[in-house]
């Protein structure tokens, strides 16, 4: 595994809420995957196997609502949006990847201490 995918993987949980924060907007699965590609201009590639399993542990946690949209016969389709609780862990995930970046970019001196 590269480091672009351990980085991809540790990150997906903050990356899919804070999307979700800033359409402030219903979304799906797929549309979520577009989205994070092109937000990255290619450079992660996010597959199904990765985000689909997230988008239902987060809805477990209840960070993420879910809603079927469609009609019966057409294509049906699970809209996801961030809810309250899920905007609480994006604060808690964002201040901690500040940290975690300051920190090591410290250790790497790629930034002085503020």
């Amino acid at each position: 595994m590269t480091i672009q995918e351990q980085m991809r993987k540790g990150t997906t949980t903050v990356i899919i809420l804070n999307l979700l924060a800033e359409a402030d907007r219903p979304m799906y699965g797929y549309e979520i995957i577009q989205e994070l590609e092109t937000r990255s201009q290619g450079y992660f590639q996010f597959k199904e196997g990765l985000i689909y399993p997230r988008l239902h542990e987060m809805e477990r946690q209840g960070w993420l609502q879910a809603a079927w949209q469609g009609t019966e016969g057409s294509r049906r389709r699970k809209f996801y949006t961030i809810t309250a609780t899920g905007q609480r862990r994006l604060e808690e995930e964002l201040r901690g990847w500040r940290a975690f970046t300051q920190h090591v970019n410290q250790i790497l001196g790629v930034e002085t201490s503020r």
